[in-house]
């Protein structure tokens, strides 16, 4: 295996995932992740998420700011109603190829080294 290659392929990934990466790593985002999941299609407004989170209104709004910015949230509007609703796709999908490429990494040191906690590629 070319570790080199690999290693590039792991910091593009990263890079693609870095937004995710600091949206998610906030616990009151990932209740309001796991939230929109119960939702399903039908999405929630601010207030359902409040109730649901027990979080202030303001501080949903601004988690869900940065989920928005993240590209992990969609909103769309009916009237002068906001009706929020995860996005899994695209930028989830960077997460699951840093994952994948860490793991294939991981497997290949550990098969040419015998460890996967010690080695060197150089």
């Amino acid at each position: 295996m070319d570790f080199d290659k690999q290693i590039d392929f792991i910091k593009a990934d990263f890079k693609k995932s870095r937004r995710l990466l600091l949206a998610i790593g906030d616990e009151t985002r990932q209740s309001i992740i796991i939230t929109l999941m119960s939702a399903g299609c039908d999405g929630m407004r601010v207030g359902e998420i409040t109730a649901k989170t027990h979080l202030s209104r303001p501080a949903v709004s601004h988690h869900l700011k940065i989920l928005l910015e993240a590209g992990l949230v969609d909103v769309w509007h009916e009237g002068t109603m906001n009706f929020y609703t995860g996005n899994f796709g695209k930028e989830f999908q960077h997460l699951c190829n840093l994952v994948y490429h860490i793991e294939e990494f991981r497997t290949a040191v550990t098969e040419t080294f015998g460890s996967d906690t010690c080695y060197s590629v150089k």
